[in-house]
């Protein structure tokens, strides 16, 4: 069995929106009541075209989709560096404990070193206990001095 690793594409729709779905009900289950209003079409509108929202790279295995991330890039003036935002990672339930996930931040890495950053920052539901302690492994921080907080503006 072969892992690779590509840039997403617009045929990749189905497998992110199986992907996505699995994740939304997991965290569902532990209590998140976010809409999670991602799906294929969403995926298409907002993934690609002249104004892409995101990027992403997607894992297969022998070819088929096994697991995904999304992306974006931001700065944080206060540390004076580019970062790449983990928008969402997700890996096939019949797959997690097989290192894609962490192959898949390795890469977001990678990708963000390329583009002369130096930081990938993401956010986590704080009942997801087995996401927490995945990210723990590979060595990230909390971030405890900071609150996210949104603004909705529109849409």
């Amino acid at each position: 069995m072969t892992l690779t690793f590509r840039p997403i594409n617009r045929p990749d729709a189905p497998a992110i929106e199986r992907l996505y779905l699995q994740s939304a009900a997991y965290l569902q289950s532990l209590g998140d009541e976010d809409a999670f209003k991602f799906n294929a079409d969403v995926y298409l509108r907002d993934g690609f075209g002249p104004n892409p929202a995101f990027a992403g790279i997607i894992g297969l295995l022998d070819d088929q989709p096994v697991g995904y991330l999304l992306y974006t890039f931001g700065y944080d003036t206060d540390a004076a560096l580019r970062y790449l935002f983990v928008i969402d990672l997700a890996v096939d339930e019949a797959m997690r404990g097989r290192g894609i996930g962490r192959a898949l931040m390795a890469q977001a890495a990678e990708i963000c070193r390329e583009h002369g950053g130096g930081e990938l920052f993401w956010a986590v539901y704080v009942k997801n206990e087995l996401a927490l302690r995945f990210y723990q492994s590979l060595g990230a921080t909390d971030v405890a001095d900071l609150q996210f907080m949104t603004l909705r503006v529109g849409g």
